[in-house]
């Protein structure tokens, strides 16, 4: 198995968590924020002494790509991409809305059949929203959606589905179907992304330090020169 580094700064909650062998060694959270760029530095130098101190040498960083704060993003993923070229480890994006599925499927009693929706609140009635089946399949991209009644009524009308995250208070607002659930008390932590981090780093699926930016930069990227890359 391995030693992870998980980093999650995607909302106003700051973590950091190690795991070693799928178990969580290691774990501070700050739900006080935005204090990234004061709480990051501290969480990750406890981190790295506590493995240090028991000689545990790390494979990888995984941190957290978005949607989420453009700044929360930006700290976490430039300190993620520091520690790799300092420790020449592995980096792992996480997706952000992946991660807050994870505490759903571990706590919550959820039918066979449903749909997760994830949700980052983004701005007026606006959510970065995904949906999911129980085993993390994509049924429909990441998408800036504007919610109304009408958003996700082609899932809602054939199965349960259930939304979390800090969008979802906008569906309670607009959505009164009855097979919408609400799960309240979601949020993006480290501890949550070990599983996820692993199975990545498992099949090969890590990133290109030098060129890897997070959710809100992607599309930017994609469309530069390859020369100016």
């Amino acid at each position: 198995m391995a030693c992870i580094l998980h980093i999650d700064t995607s909302t106003d909650v700051c973590s950091v968590a190690v795991s070693e062998d799928s178990h969580v060694i290691f774990e501070q959270e700050d739900h006080t924020g935005p204090n990234h760029a004061e709480q990051l530095g501290t969480f990750v130098d406890e981190a790295l002494s506590f493995t240090d101190n028991h000689a545990i040498p790390f494979d990888a960083v995984a941190v957290s790509g978005g949607p989420g704060s453009y700044t929360g993003l930006r700290i976490g993923v430039s300190m993620a991409k520091g520690i790799c070229y300092a420790r020449n480890l592995k980096l792992i994006s996480v997706p952000t809305l992946e991660l807050l599925c994870v505490p759903v499927l571990l706590r919550e009693l959820v039918e066979e059949d449903a749909l997760l929706c994830p949700m980052i609140d983004a701005r007026r009635m606006e959510v970065y929203a995904g949906i999911y089946d129980r085993a993390l399949h994509e049924v429909r991209p990441v998408g800036a959606d504007v919610v109304t009644a009408e958003t996700y009524k082609q899932w809602l009308d054939e199965r349960p589905v259930y939304f979390f995250g800090g969008g979802a208070q906008k569906c309670m607002e607009a959505i009164s179907h009855p097979n919408a659930h609400y799960i309240d008390g979601i949020e993006p932590v480290a501890k949550w992304m070990q599983p996820l981090a692993e199975r990545r780093l498992l099949n090969g699926q890590t990133e290109d330090v030098a060129y890897y930016v997070p959710f809100y930069l992607k599309d930017y990227v994609a469309k530069m020169p390859k020369k100016l890359l």
